[in-house]
């Protein structure tokens, strides 16, 4: 007669759930693949993560005290102060407006001039056209933004020259509020319109060129190929290309320093700009408060927008 013999088990084994067990498997398994990344995530916590932690740390002290040893804590009086700011708010306001033409303009125009440069009679052209709208993204922002700067310049400006030559009034640059700000929404996208649209390009390059095939023998013109056959499957590269552009136009910086400055009267102060400001008159609680606020901003844009295209019905 055969019996059954019972296999121990250890007793800490036992004491684990089998989840901890499998997940503890797993990591042993790809413990070359954890070794090679545990110092690149050390990295980013260090780098990364806790330069955040602290700014929000600092947030909820007194400035005065706000880099000290012993920091005297306000709670949340940094961002009562701010939101009871007028600067701040129309501050605010200017970057969230900003922000969405800024996105809407360069996300539209990159995905039309992707799929003009994917056009069959552009083939041969595409790769110089590609370049040269990629050379801006790779010229360093100050060299860009001086050069522009002094393009748009009301005295001396290669603009106003040809506007004259042309019997056209002079156009004021950054000396008026309102063409400051297009002025700054124009540059920023001239600078990375093409960045955008070589991630187009490149997921166009992956679609299925069966359903395209398809949809031509079915008699479907040219747009309505673009909009039941290749938009749909350029979805992913739109959630990639909008969470990137709110995030990057959320936080302008390096123009509004070298061309504008904040003006002319505050026209063009966003809100990193406000808050780098603030922190150079020393008030580094109501600063970090306004920092806190933009990365807040970012991370809730970027989850919208994220979760606005897995939804988006492109039909």
């Amino acid at each position: 007669m055969q019996t059954d013999t019972a296999v121990p088990i250890p007793f800490l084994a036992m004491l684990r759930p089998a989840r901890w067990r499998k997940t503890g498997g797993n990591i042993w398994r790809n413990r070359i693949f954890y070794a090679l990344i545990a110092p690149f995530a050390v990295l980013t916590l260090v780098m990364g993560v806790w330069p955040i932690v602290l700014g929000v740390i600092v947030s909820f002290t007194d400035s005065y005290t706000a880099l000290t040893p012993e920091p005297t804590y306000v709670g949340f009086q940094n961002y009562i102060d701010i939101f009871q700011d007028e600067l701040f708010l129309t501050s605010l306001g200017l970057t969230l407006l900003f922000t969405v033409l800024s996105v809407v303009l360069n996300v539209t125009t990159a995905l039309g001039l992707a799929l003009i440069l994917a056009s069959r009679s552009l083939r041969l052209a595409a790769p110089i056209c590609s370049l040269a709208l990629f050379l801006p993204v790779i010229t360093p922002e100050a060299a860009t933004f001086i050069v522009w700067k002094w393009m748009f310049s009301i005295d001396f400006g290669a603009v106003n020259a040809v506007l004259e030559d042309l019997g056209l009034p002079d156009f004021a640059g950054t000396t008026r509020p309102v063409q400051a700000f297009f002025t700054l929404v124009f540059v920023e996208w001239w600078h990375h319109v093409g960045f955008y649209t070589i991630i187009f390009l490149t997921n166009l390059k992956l679609l299925d060129p069966t359903l395209d095939e398809a949809a031509r023998m079915d008699g479907a013109s040219t747009m309505q190929r673009v909009r039941n056959v290749w938009i749909p499957q350029l979805r992913p590269a739109i959630a990639i290309n909008s969470i990137y552009a709110v995030i990057q136009f959320l936080k302008t910086f390096a123009v509004v320093v070298i061309m504008t400055n904040g003006g002319p009267n505050y026209a063009t102060n966003f809100l990193s700009f406000y808050a780098y400001s603030r922190f150079n008159l020393a008030d580094y609680g109501q600063a970090l408060a306004m920092a806190t606020v933009l990365f807040a901003i970012v991370v809730a844009l970027a989850v919208i927008v994220h979760r606005y295209n897995e939804k988006a019905d492109y039909r």
